[in-house]
């Protein structure tokens, strides 16, 4: 009889997304949860959780009767744009607006790409800006400030 075969990367993956979901279920059940045409803050939530521990689950069970697959790299340069990115625009977004601060932040993010240069960030960063602007401002009228007190004259 053959050892049992499994990817101990989506085995472990699987693992966590049912641990985290299930964290956030007991977390949101502590809510209202309301009913699906009368929400509660806690329904939204509960919701999402499910569909993690769902995601898991299938994550799991697939990891099942696959050869292990070596993991590659780490992709440092990812992680040293993306995770800055929103923090920076979290933190700045008050200060400086909306429009210069999802620039910045768009185009800071644009370089996790290895192939990235940086004129085609800049056309990045500008295309996400002007879309976000016409969508949230204009398209959904969301009452913030475009340019903030650090940036007005």
């Amino acid at each position: 009889m053959s050892p049992s075969r499994y990817d101990r990367t989506d085995l472990l993956c699987g693992a966590l997304f049912i641990g985290l979901g299930l964290f956030f279920a007991v977390q949101s059940l502590a809510l209202d949860l309301g009913t699906a045409f009368r929400m509660g803050p806690g329904y939204f939530p509960f919701v999402l959780a499910i569909l993690l521990m769902i995601f898991g689950l299938i994550i799991l069970v697939g990891s099942f009767g696959k050869e292990e697959q070596p993991m590659g790299m780490l992709a440092w340069r990812g992680i040293f744009f993306i995770l800055p990115a929103p923090i920076f625009f979290g933190l700045t977004v008050r200060g400086l607006g909306f429009v210069p601060s999802l620039f910045i932040t768009a185009f800071i993010a644009a370089f996790a790409s290895g192939k990235m240069k940086p004129l085609g960030a800049l056309g990045l960063a500008a295309a996400i800006t002007v879309f976000s602007v016409a969508v949230f401002s204009y398209a959904l009228g969301l009452p913030f400030e475009r340019f903030g007190p650090w940036v007005r004259f």
